[in-house]
């Protein structure tokens, strides 16, 4: 296959445990400076450097320029979703020993996919719009119903495309931690960023891992039919 040595280019970038740590830090969507995504990597900044040249070099990240600052951020939707999947085959591997932490706990209940919504509260989401024909998901893409659109639409969810984007509209990502599909695309975004602007859910500074409010227990059950 001519894509093999391609193939092999990415697979050795994501091998080293640095540049791993950078790369699943950044999916939650945000951008991130170097002197973080050291921190988070457990290395120096200069190794953190040279982690994020290749990084850049190889078009897994892009650098945006704020003033004097630079902020990291991952290219594509597409990378979080090849990531999403190698963490998928991660675990169905070898047990490996490691007392349980409250941060596993965190991200297997809630945590952003790049934009959108996973762990057991972006799963239980999409089976309770798939359950009240909001949506219609099967194993490559997905459309909302009508129901679906009004409610959306009702609640303020923008689901217009950017200018030149070429982002599904709709279509499952398989959650690592579930083993079942949460919602990808231009809608689960959406959803995701109505849930952050009603304080439904909170970022945690510490992962990608999210808080889920009082409210927005409230709002998963009584607008979608998710119980969480």
């Amino acid at each position: 296959m001519l894509i093999a040595p391609q193939m092999a280019e990415i697979a050795q970038m994501v091998s080293d445990p640095g540049r791993a740590n950078i790369l699943s830090t950044l999916m939650d969507g945000r951008a991130l400076t170097a002197g973080e995504l050291a921190r988070v990597a457990g290395v120096t900044p200069q190794t953190a450097s040279s982690h994020l040249s290749k990084l850049v070099e190889r078009r897994l990240l892009v650098v945006d320029k704020r003033g004097p600052r630079r902020f990291y951020r991952l290219a594509t939707a597409e990378i979080a979703q090849m990531l999403e999947g190698m963490m998928v085959v991660a675990v169905a591997g070898p047990p490996r020993f490691r007392p349980p932490s409250r941060i596993d706990a965190e991200m297997r209940r809630a945590r952003t996919c790049y934009d959108h919504l996973a762990g057991e509260l972006g799963v239980a989401l999409t089976d309770s719009m798939i359950a009240r024909g909001l949506l219609i998901l099967d194993a490559d893409a997905g459309e909302l119903t009508a129901d679906g659109e009004r409610l959306l639409a009702a609640l303020g969810a923008d689901l217009a495309a950017p200018p030149r984007s070429r982002r599904a509209f709709c279509r499952p990502c398989l959650d690592w931690s579930e083993r079942r599909p949460h919602l990808a695309g231009r809608v689960g975004a959406a959803l995701a960023h109505l849930a952050f602007a009603r304080d439904w859910i909170r970022r945690r500074p510490h992962d990608r891992s999210v808080e889920i409010t009082e409210d927005g227990l409230n709002a998963f059950r009584d607008t979608f039919g998710a119980r969480i």
